[in-house]
């Protein structure tokens, strides 16, 4: 079988331990989840989980099997095959010195980003979007000297009408 990266949105209750047992069903059969990115919804009994793992479609298929038998799990969407959309979120920190700021902040620009916070030797760069768009940036990046690089996991939604 072919292994492909998976989304996978999983609606839980916002209740202590949940993003435990979630996280510890992926660990006992031995997955690695690329990225977790949870939140409370419009409700605030529920969270949103998204996953990303990669897989095989009957080894993902087998573990939103298990996730529908958590007590915790209302709803489990994996998204592979569907059109999304997905972002991630960046902070970056970079040197910034004074003869460099004119084309990191063209760099920014190009990238729609911005600079959200900035000192004498420094710049903070917020940047979102698609994995391989926040690669290229830090990739960039890199000649200038990046300090400091966080991330979120991804997000992601279908598109249209179509709702978990």
């Amino acid at each position: 079988m072919v292994t492909q990266q998976h989304t996978i949105s999983v609606l839980v209750d916002n209740k202590p331990g949940v993003l435990s047992r979630v996280a510890g069903l992926f660990s006992r059969r031995g997955y690695n989840i690329e990225s977790l990115a949870v939140s409370i919804t419009d409700n605030p009994e529920i969270s949103r989980m998204t996953i990303v793992v990669n897989g095989d479609e009957s080894e993902v298929e087998q573990i939103t099997k298990q996730l529908h038998k958590l007590i915790d799990v209302s709803k489990v969407q994996d998204y592979v095959g569907v059109p999304i959309v997905a972002r991630e979120l960046c902070l970056i920190k970079v040197n910034a010195e004074v003869k460099d700021r004119t084309a990191l902040m063209q760099l920014v620009d190009v990238f729609r980003g911005r600079v959200i916070d900035m000192s004498d030797k420094t710049f903070v760069i917020e940047l979102t979007g698609a994995a391989d768009k926040i690669d290229k940036f830090e990739q960039l990046l890199s000649p200038y000297g990046v300090r400091e690089l966080v991330r979120t996991g991804r997000i992601a939604m279908a598109r249209g009408p179509r709702s978990i």
